[in-house]
């Protein structure tokens, strides 16, 4: 069994409010990458929010998608 671990720059890592609805998103796409992976980063969870903002109808989920997007990118470092 291998160790599963949250890359430090991840936003789990940042200290949001539990009650956001966007930081339970990210836990939530957090808890499930990690079920399919040992290791989860920023790009990861990006990717899993544009993949859902994609295919959702509801515009409530919608609108908790991009401000869970918006927290990943602000708390994402930029690559040099």
């Amino acid at each position: 069994m291998s160790i599963q671990e949250v890359d430090q720059s991840s936003p789990l890592s940042f200290g949001y409010g539990h009650d956001d609805a966007g930081q339970n998103v990210i836990s939530e796409i957090t808890q499930d990458l990690l079920s399919r992976k040992t290791a989860v980063n920023n790009k990861d969870i990006i990717l899993e929010l544009i993949m859902r903002l994609e295919i959702e109808k509801d515009v409530v989920k919608l609108d908790i998608y991009r401000s869970a997007l918006e927290m990943v990118v602000l708390n994402t470092p930029d690559d040099i």
